[in-house]
């Protein structure tokens, strides 16, 4: 059964052929992506899993497999981007379950294949496609500053915003790489249980300050 949760759900549907085509294609660019990784984006694959004709490729990809390569990244990135800037004012403890969420079911309907495009750009070798590391850290960057946003909204100020952000997308992130080697979504369950048990202590010190001794039971 395919994911259609926000995060992962396509553009409305293109009314010419000529869109649909192209959508079609980045699609199935994004899905090897998240699976093989940047050298895995192959334009045989894209044509095997999108349906397209090879004809296609130069029509509607003038630069060939690059220009494939970076618009489905781009389009992994942005689309997970516009979920966090529309629910950043709802706080960041919302956000990262929505998160983990979205991972349970990609990588359930995947069969634990399906990790992050962004990570899988990021990490692959600089002498295949440099500019993907370039632009998958532009894409975190984006994410980090949403979710940044998110914690400030819940009166975090802007430091603790921005460290608790990075932490969340790392420790998350690091979870999906763990239940794909481990073929479970426990990883997942048990990161997202720490972050919260450390955003809401966060949160405790925020509003009454660090315990003393005596708040500890702690006496002289």
């Amino acid at each position: 059964m395919p994911d259609t949760s926000p995060l992962t759900r396509p553009e409305a549907k293109p009314r010419n052929k000529r869109g649909s085509t192209r959508a079609r294609m980045l699609v199935s660019a994004v899905e090897v992506l998240r699976e093989r990784g940047a050298a895995g984006v192959t334009i045989d694959e894209v044509l095997t899993r999108s349906g397209a004709p090879r004809g296609s490729v130069y029509h509607h990809f003038p630069d060939g497999r690059n220009q494939i390569l970076f618009e489905a990244l781009q389009m992994a990135g942005n689309t997970i981007g516009t979920v966090i800037d529309r629910d950043a004012n709802g706080g960041g403890l919302p956000l990262v379950r929505t998160f983990v969420e979205h991972w349970e079911r990609m990588l359930g309907d995947s069969d634990f294949t399906a990790g992050c495009p962004v990570v899988a750009a990021a990490i692959g070798p600089l002498d295949d496609e440099p500019r993907l590391t370039e632009v998958a850290g532009e894409i975190f960057d984006g994410w980090r500053a949403a979710l940044g946003r998110a914690f400030a909204a819940d009166g975090f100020d802007e430091p603790d915003a921005a460290s608790l952000a990075v932490m969340c997308i790392a420790a998350l992130e690091g979870a999906v790489v763990l239940c794909r080697s481990s073929r479970t979504v426990e990883p997942l369950r048990e990161v997202v249980q720490q972050l919260e048990f450390l955003i809401t202590s966060r949160e405790f010190v925020r509003r009454n300050g660090m315990p003393t001794a005596s708040h500890r039971g702690v006496h002289a």
